[in-house]
C-alpha cells in the first residue's frame, strides 16, 4: 500500500468524505485517479471518524483497510491503557494500526513498535510522526522472535544493560478462517505456553496484556499462573470493549489481584477498584425493591463485584442473582444506572396496561425466565419513551416488572 498521496487524491478524499461508497464507485470517472484506491481511504475513515477523532482530522494520514480500523482501539480506550504505563522504553509487540503505540508514546519517552504485516508496519512509520511523534521505532517482524533474536533496534530490550519498563502485547484473536477466538490459548501469540511470560519478564518489569472482551477472567487468571498484578475492565459508553492485564514477576493470588472497572463516559470516568477478597467477604443485605433501584454498568457486571457494589454503597440486594440493587436514600455515586421506582406489577399485559397505559417503555430483564424480545412480544410492549421497565425475580420468587423513571445522573 502506497504510503504517499498527492493533493488531489486528498482533496478527492476531503470533497467525498461523507459519500456512500458503492454508489461512488459507480458513478464514471473522469479523473485519472485510482478510484478503488481511495474508496478504501475514505470507507476507513468513515469509520474512525467517531473511534479516533485526531487521526481522522489529519488529512495527510493513510489508513489500513477498513477491518484494521475496526480492530484497533478507539482513542479514549488507548488514552486508558496509556496512564497505566510510564518509564523510559515499552515495546509494543503487536504493533497493529499503532493506536496504543500512538497513545503509549505520549506517555513513555520511547517506544519500539512491532509489526509482522510490513504494510501495517509502513503505514505506521509514515503516520506517526505526522501524528506529532518522535520517539516511536518502527520494525517489521514477529515481536517474540525479534527479542529472541534481536537487530540493533531491538538489542536494547534484550541488553542485560537496558531492560525495558513495559511490554505490550494485543494477541491475535482471529482463526486461520477469519473467524473471532478469545481465549488466551487460541490467541496468536499463545501467552500461555510454558515460560513465555517468564521469558518476557526477564526483559521487560511489566507487561500490559488486551484481551478480549468476552475473555473468561478467572480462566485467564488461573493460565497467568499467579503473574496478574490487576486487572482492568474497560467500558466506553456502556459497552466492555476490553479486559487488560498487568503483569510482574511479583507472584499474587487471586485474592489479592488489583480489579479495576472503568466506564468512559463522554465526560467523565466512572471508576471503581476493589480487590478479590473484598468481594469475598462483602456483607450484603437481601429485600424487597425500595424507592430507588440500581443497575451496575457492564464493566462492574463482568468483573463479577456483585456482592461488593452492595456493601460499598450501602445498597440492597433484590435477590442472590438479581444483580439489581435498591435504597430510600439516593446514592448519586453508583457506578450504574440508577431508577426511581413508581409502580411493581405482575408480568401480564393486563397488569402493565394498567400502569403504562401506551404500552410503550425501555426494558431490561436480569434474573427473568424470558428474554427482552420474549417478554416484548407476550405483553405487546413497544420500544422506546421514558419509562424504564426492569423485569426481575424478588428474594421471595416472584417475578415482577418494576415500572421506573431513570434518574439523571449528570444533574446530580
Amino acid at each position: 500500500m502506497s504510503t504517499l498521496l498527492s493533493p488531489a487524491e486528498r482533496q478527492f478524499i476531503k470533497a467525498h468524505i461523507t459519500d456512500d461508497v458503492r454508489t461512488l464507485l459507480l458513478r464514471p470517472n473522469p479523473t485519472a485517479l485510482d478510484l478503488k484506491k481511495l474508496a478504501s481511504q475514505i470507507v476507513a475513515r468513515q469509520k474512525a471518524k467517531e473511534k479516533l477523532p485526531s487521526w481522522y482530522a489529519n488529512d495527510q494520514l493513510i489508513f489500513p483497510p477498513a477491518l484494521s480500523v475496526e480492530q484497533a482501539s478507539s482513542e479514549r480506550t488507548a488514552r486508558y491503557k496509556a496512564s497505566l504505563v510510564q518509564g523510559e522504553l515499552l515495546v509494543d509487540l503487536t504493533g497493529g494500526m499503532g493506536v496504543d503505540t500512538w497513545a503509549f508514546a505520549q506517555q513513555v519517552n520511547q517506544v519500539v513498535y512491532i509489526e509482522h504485516q510490513p504494510e501495517l508496519a509502513a503505514l505506521a512509520a509514515h503516520n506517526l510522526p505526522l501524528l506529532g511523534l518522535e520517539n516511536v521505532t518502527v520494525q517489521t517482524g514477529n515481536g517474540l522472535a525479534l527479542l529472541e533474536n534481536p537487530t540493533p533496534n531491538t538489542s536494547q530490550v534484550s541488553s542485560s544493560t537496558k531492560q525495558a519498563d513495559w511490554i505490550y502485547l494485543d494477541p491475535h484473536r482471529r482463526d486461520e478462517q477469519g473467524g473471532r477466538v478469545v481465549s488466551l490459548e487460541n490467541c496468536e501469540p499463545d501467552i500461555t505456553q510454558p515460560g513465555t511470560v517468564s521469558a518476557l519478564l526477564k526483559l521487560a518489569r511489566k507487561i500490559l496484556i488486551k484481551t478480549s472482551p468476552l475473555l473468561d477472567i478467572n480462566l485467564a487468571v488461573r493460565q497467568l499462573s499467579g503473574f496478574v498484578e490487576s486487572v482492568h475492565i474497560v467500558a466506553l459508553q456502556g459497552e466492555v470493549k476490553e479486559i487488560l492485564f498487568t503483569l510482574s514477576n511479583q507472584l499474587i493470588t487471586k485474592d489479592n489481584i488489583k480489579f479495576n472497572t472503568v466506564n468512559l463516559l463522554n465526560d467523565k470516568d466512572i471508576l471503581l477498584q476493589f480487590q478479590w477478597q473484598d468481594e469475598l467477604t462483602a456483607n450484603v443485605q437481601l429485600g424487597d425493591p425500595q424507592r430507588y433501584l440500581y443497575e451496575p454498568n457492564a464493566a462492574v457486571l463482568k468483573a463479577g463485584a456483585f456482592r461488593l457494589v452492595a456493601s460499598r454503597f450501602g445498597l440492597t440486594k433484590l435477590a442472590p442473582n438479581s444483580h439489581l440493587y435498591t435504597s430510600n436514600e439516593l446514592k448519586p455515586d453508583f457506578p450504574g444506572r440508577i431508577f426511581l421506582l413508581q409502580e411493581i406489577c405482575k408480568p401480564d399485559q393486563k397488569a402493565l396496561k394498567m400502569a403504562v397505559p401506551d404500552l410503550k417503555a425501555n426494558l431490561t430483564v436480569r434474573n427473568f425466565p424470558q428474554t427482552v424480545a420474549e417478554l416484548r412480544k407476550k405483553l405487546s410492549l413497544r420500544e422506546g419513551g421514558s419509562v424504564y421497565i426492569l423485569a426481575t425475580t424478588l428474594l421471595n420468587g416472584e417475578k415482577r416488572l418494576l415500572i421506573t423513571r431513570k434518574i439523571d445522573q449528570t444533574l446530580s
